[in-house]
């Protein structure tokens, strides 16, 4: 293991011996964030967690087109470049099972969710979230616990067998699945309940038990945390925000799970506060993607709108246009969450909290508008008035110094700007 997964995996203990500690997993594969990221570790001297999801990265390629191993390199390539030591590194896998293969009969699932799991662990991903809640083919929408669990243990018996041929590092799990399937909630908000204290237990127990038929009792004894639900999620337009007094029966039950703490999905948009307070109650480990991915979009946008008065080209296209052009033609990841209205749909489109546009930003016409806006701009200083007007959450950073006026430092500062919440959070 690295340094920072020996860190990670004695997280648990480091807490009952009373040291507060938590931890940001950056779930997005989009270049930017994964810089920001890197350097904002570098500039913290923290480690940093970086998530690849089963449907954004697998042996198949995965919407982003790239396998486990692709990933890594991606991943290192960029931390060559700023100068992040691999040492503060930790790859995570993130709802590993059958979901991208859920509409096949469960063997044939399970048969490519092996195989994925298998190319994780053999390109040295060492936090391993599994996840095998999801019905497949004549199931329903989720089989019974028991077999959740079972089918878990069979992918952790995949990756331990891979990490023994390569020589590799033993991996350290996470269990549990009381969360949205990848990709967000499809469900209403109205009814959000906190998973309670026995149904945690039994995640536990009967995993354990999964595990130990297998013999695999070693294997679960690196099992480091539980996803549960604290109370938290957000839609389009909302945001459900962490109540701790409706979370303190499930925060108690870590004193009986002294090997685990749990792991929060979904804690994009929480106030500083609530982030501050979970931590405080044992999820130690915070879920964030699609803020990373909004506060990226709100300072490309921004950057579109600059342009057009500091580089004004009627033949430019402008990038929410372009994007929004990029949408329409292939509609596939964002129709069945936008609804209402041509304008209600467009609004969600671009400016949802959910950020499906994040699904777009790797096509080619994306890349190429981006491009142009980041050429039209170049290497100019931006005026304070200009970045006030349009990116106004950076101007102060601007004011002061700690940011350059200059278009790649605005964009990397946005998305560092969410970080800085979680780190605060997690210290």
């Amino acid at each position: 293991m690295s340094q920072a997964t020996d860190r990670l995996a004695a997280i648990a203990a480091r807490r009952a011996a009373g040291e507060r500690c938590g931890i940001a997993s950056i779930c997005s594969a989009h270049p930017l964030v994964i810089e920001a990221a890197l350097r904002h570790g570098k500039a913290r001297e923290t480690d940093v967690l970086i998530e690849a999801t089963c449907n954004q990265v697998n042996h198949e390629g995965g919407y982003t087109g790239m396998t486990p191993a692709d990933f890594r390199r991606f991943v290192e390539t960029i931390a060559g470049e700023v100068g992040f030591s691999l040492d503060r590194l930790v790859l995570g896998g993130d709802h590993l099972g059958p979901n991208p293969w859920k509409h096949l009969p469960a063997p044939e699932a399970m048969a490519k969710a092996s195989r994925m799991v298998d190319a994780y662990a053999e390109a040295g991903f060492t936090k391993i979230h599994l996840d095998a809640s999801m019905g497949c083919a004549g199931e329903g929408a989720a089989p019974p616990d028991a077999t959740i669990a079972a089918r878990a243990a069979e992918l952790a018996e995949v990756a331990e067998a891979a990490a023994g041929r390569t020589g590799g590092s033993r991996p350290v799990y996470v269990i549990g699945t009381e969360v949205p399937v990848p990709g967000g909630a499809l469900e209403a908000m109205d009814h959000l309940a906190v998973t309670t204290p026995e149904a945690a237990r039994e995640t536990v127990r009967i995993h354990r038990d999964a595990f130990s038929q297998r013999g695999l009792d070693r294997a679960f004894s690196r099992t480091l945390g539980v996803v549960v639900q604290p109370g938290v999620e957000f839609g389009n337009a909302e945001v459900i925000t962490y109540q701790p007094d409706r979370a303190q029966a499930l925060a108690g039950t870590l004193r009986d799970l002294p090997q685990f703490v749990f792991e929060a999905h979904s804690t994009d948009y929480q106030p500083a506060s609530a982030l501050t307070a979970l931590v405080d109650d044992g999820f130690a480990i915070l879920k964030v993607g699609p803020w990373l991915t909004f506060a990226l979009r709100e300072a490309l946008y921004g950057l579109s709108h600059i342009a057009d008065i500091l580089a004004p080209d009627p033949a430019r296209e402008g990038l929410p246009a372009a994007m929004e052009r990029v949408m329409l033609a292939a509609p596939g990841n964002w129709k069945n969450y936008y609804h209402g209205s041509e304008a209600e749909q467009r609004i969600g489109r671009h400016f949802s909290y959910s950020d499906r546009i994040r699904y777009y930003w790797p096509a080619p016409a994306a890349q190429h508008a981006t491009d142009a806006l980041m050429q039209a701009l170049g290497d100019r200083d931006i005026p304070l008035p200009l970045i006030s007007q349009h990116l106004g959450r950076l101007d102060g950073a601007v004011a002061n110094g700690s940011v350059a006026p200059k278009a790649g430092a605005l964009l990397i500062a946005s998305v560092a700007k969410v970080l800085d919440i979680y780190a605060s959070a997690t210290s």
